[in-house]
Parts: C-alpha cells; structure tokens; sequence
C-alpha cells in the first residue's frame, strides 16, 4: 500500500509551522527537519515523541542552512558541503531518534536540496554519497519521475535503497518535475489534491499542467505540513489510500 508522508518539526523557537499534532496521527511516515531551515532542538526532541507516540516511522529532512529563507533558496554548495550537511543533520536527527528508541528509517531532503537534487545529477550524486556513507544502511527519498529508472541505477550503483514520492498538494510540470511555485497553479486546491491522491492510488499517474498524463508508481505520497489545505484534508487523503 502507498505510504503517506508529511514534513514536519519545521517550527523555531517562537515561530510556528505547521500543524504536527494534526497530523501525526493520519500519516506512515515523519520527514523531521533537522535544524537547518527549521526545528531546533526542542521542537526535534518534541517531533520525535509526538511521532514514537503514534508509531509513525521517522526519516531525517535536511536542507540548505537557509533558517529565513526557509530552505528555498539554492545555495552554490561544493559536492563535499552537500555531503557534509547532509550527513551533520542525518546524524543529529538520527542521534535524538536513537535516545527516544526510535529508528531512523530514510532521508528525504527539503525544498530547494530537494530540486536541486531531481534537477542537478551533481547535487543528486553528493547527497546519494552522503547516504551510501552513513554508518548504517538508510534509504533515500526521491521524487518519482520519468527518470526514475536512471534514479535507481545511480542509487544501486552505491548500494542504497529508494523510495519513491509522489505529491498530494503540488501540480506537476509536463517533465514530471514539479511546478515552481512561483507559477499560477503550482499548489493544488483541496478539490484537485483529492482528485490527484485518486488517480495516483487508482492509476500510479497524474496529470500535468498541459494535460499530460505521466506515471509516477510512487510508493509513498507527500502532503506538505505547511499546507493549510493538505493538512486540514489529511484525513480524505488517509481514507483514499485506505480504500
């Protein structure tokens, strides 16, 4: 069955996104921000709990160090600085899991990490060699696309194992990337998210922008914690996976 991820943790100090303790209890699997473009301390420790409370599975979602941008701004990294933040956030997460009892199952990189990593086989090289060197095997999340074979070639090549997502909230380009989100459209209302979470669970396919219909066979879905729509939803979605 197709797992349900969401990004969450994101909130810090004072500053507050999201809606975690909605949440946590529709999904499979919690992406935990690790410090860089949201979650401190607290609010990983606290993510954490609320997630071993609901026997949600727990991956690490690192990012760019950008805390005002929110991520979503690129950063002009060498491929050793990608690796190595990686790895720093991988290894705080996986550190704070470990003192809950929880396991850190998988990776999945934030925002513009994330687009660099589908758009650049550079960037995508660095953060998959992040994870092939972890002490212990994890697995990497990457957005299901018409590439996906070469994905898991690269993938193989370093011994590590994917999962690929799909997307609930976001409208998808004619290439199989995502729509900037600069661009009329790009988040989907909680109508078209619906009818999008039906066609992938039914179909394994969505249908872009133009109309075009691309299969993705994703095996888990994401809903962004910061999207009132998807959050407020969650339990539609939850159910149509279920069915």
């Amino acid at each position: 069955m197709l797992l349900l991820n969401c990004d969450l943790g994101e909130s810090y100090g004072s500053w507050k996104m999201g809606r975690d303790e909605d949440v946590m209890p529709h999904i499979d699997q919690a992406n935990i921000a690790c410090g860089f473009h949201g979650g401190d301390p607290l609010v990983m420790q606290q993510t954490l709990a609320l997630a071993k409370a609901n026997n949600v599975m727990v991956g690490a979602h690192p990012a760019y160090p950008d805390l005002v941008g929110f991520g979503r701004r690129s950063m002009n990294c060498s491929a050793e600085e990608i690796s190595a933040l990686v790895s720093y956030q991988v290894a705080a997460i996986d550190g704070m899991a470990k003192n809950q009892g929880l396991e850190l199952a998988y990776v999945k990189p934030h925002g513009a990490l994330y687009n660099d990593m589908m758009a650049s086989q550079p960037v995508r090289a660095a953060i998959m060699q992040a994870v092939a060197d972890y002490h212990r095997p994890l697995r990497l999340t990457l957005q299901a696309t018409p590439e996906s074979d070469q994905h898991r070639e690269e993938a193989d090549a370093l011994g590590i194992e994917l999962w690929f997502e799909a997307f609930a909230d976001r409208c998808y380009d004619d290439d199989g990337k995502l729509l900037a989100r600069s661009k009329p459209g790009a988040v989907h209302t909680r109508e078209k998210m619906l009818e999008q979470v039906r066609q992938i669970c039914q179909h394994g396919t969505v249908t872009s922008v133009s109309g075009h219909t691309l299969i993705l066979s994703p095996d888990t879905l994401c809903v962004h914690g910061d999207n009132e729509e998807g959050v407020a939803a969650i339990v539609e979605i939850r159910n149509i996976i279920n069915q």
